[in-house]
């Protein structure tokens, strides 16, 4: 209640607008009753206007002391690190549509990581059929400074030779520094900025065969501070959430070798996964696989899969809705990639407004539809509009293959 006061989204509003006062973008002329009405407006919109200024300092007097503008006459610098043959590619770092600097806040919202839901290094395809790389293959990526290991996906917006890692995942979310173990320290000789979205990178496939996924509903963001001490210890690691009410708390990890008896038991106990009463298990010593469900009050609450995963994804997704465990109880260790029970995993969320995936945009795009009618259709796209790039993209690139034939004759 102390940081946070409030019993309304005007409320939240009415205090930012007052932080703008006497500034160059001073909205204290709008109102949340106007916005919502009339909808975006242009500002500066100050106290006792009527309408937003169409051009920023128009009347040539600048927020400097004496009010002109002060320019700087800079010279062109190229990047700081150049590419070489030990370190050929170029990395570009960056934000991503749904969360925000080191994810502190953020990455608490189950919801934002629907789109993103781990840190992905996005490469050109040629680049990465020379490497001999496949979609979600684990990658090792490796400057002059240091190094992160993540998956790799193909990017068809990715030049060659360039590469493209998001800056949110740090250590409390993966096991390494993430783009900042690898970027230089370089600055801006006269704003000071640092360099910190290129680098000079390698990028080697990684032969981990052993993989573990552990998902845990219920006081999800109070376990992941628990975890993340943990996550140095498996040779790839990454931690996020999922969901939309209730999150749910996901742990990825990967290794060329099986990870510790004790390690594995220190995930469960943190999970809660260790309640053999309440648990359904199986293990195959010869294979290197064992597997554990947990069931509270007739659902899926918790699951770890290791050595085999291949349910990961629906059983995320159904977890996330509430998986009655008499639904998948003759299949729910099996190495199945679909659901017992039909119908397939969703797959990566596009709009997170509507809750629209991106298997259900394409399967309305099959059928020759345009953009507009895809907004009519799932709604996607039609309220904060941060998707409608995405959207747009995909509205290009697919059309059904009757279609693409009489294009090309």
């Amino acid at each position: 209640a102390r940081l946070f006061p409030y019993a309304s989204a005007e409320a939240v509003f009415n205090e930012h607008r007052e932080t703008t006062r006497g500034r160059d973008l001073d909205i204290t002329g709008l109102s949340y009753a106007l916005l919502d009405g009339d909808g975006p407006q242009q500002w500066p919109y100050p106290e006792g206007a009527a309408a937003g200024r169409a051009r920023l300092y128009a009347d040539g007097i600048f927020p400097t002391p004496n009010g002109r503008a002060q320019f700087a006459n800079t010279v062109y610098l190229p990047v700081a690190e150049q590419t070489c043959a030990r370190y050929p590619l170029h990395l570009n770092t960056g934000r991503l549509r749904d969360q925000w600097h080191g994810m502190s806040r953020t990455g608490t919202v189950a919801r934002l990581f629907s789109h993103a839901e781990e840190p992905l290094l996005s490469m050109n395809g040629d680049d990465m059929q020379r490497r001999g790389l496949n979609d979600g293959d684990l990658v090792r990526i490796s400057s002059r400074r240091g190094l992160c290991v993540t998956r790799v996906e193909a990017a068809a917006e990715m030049r060659p030779a360039q590469v493209f890692f998001p800056m949110h995942w740090g250590s409390q979310f993966m096991n390494s520094a993430g783009a900042n173990a690898l970027t230089p320290d370089a600055c801006d000789p006269v704003s000071h900025q640092p360099e910190l979205k290129h680098a000079a990178v390698q990028v080697e496939k990684l032969p981990y065969a052993w993989q573990m996924v552990a998902l845990r509903r219920g006081d999800a963001l109070a376990r992941m501070p628990l975890l993340q001490p943990l996550l140095e210890r498996f040779p790839y690691a990454s931690l996020g959430l999922y969901g939309k009410e209730e999150p749910l708390l996901v742990l990825r990890a990967a290794g060329e070798e099986a990870a510790a008896g004790e390690l594995i038991a220190e995930v469960d106990r943190i999970l809660g996964l260790d309640n053999d009463d309440a648990s359904v298990n199986y293990s195959d010593a010869r294979r290197g696989i064992a597997k554990r469900m947990l069931v509270e009050n007739g659902e899926v609450a918790g699951a770890r899969l290791t050595g085999e995963t291949a349910a990961r994804d629906w059983l995320k997704e159904m977890m996330a809705d509430g998986l009655p465990f008499e639904q998948i109880r003759l299949w729910a260790l099996a190495p199945l990639s679909t659901p017992p029970c039909g119908g397939v995993a969703r797959g990566r969320i596009v709009c997170n407004c509507k809750d629209v995936s991106e298997r259900e945009i394409l399967a309305v795009l099959e059928c020759g539809t345009g953009l507009a009618q895809l907004q009519q259709d799932l709604k996607c796209g039609t309220e904060c509009g941060s998707c409608l790039p995405e959207l747009k993209r995909m509205s290009a690139g697919c059309r059904p293959a009757a279609a693409a034939v009489a294009v090309g004759g």
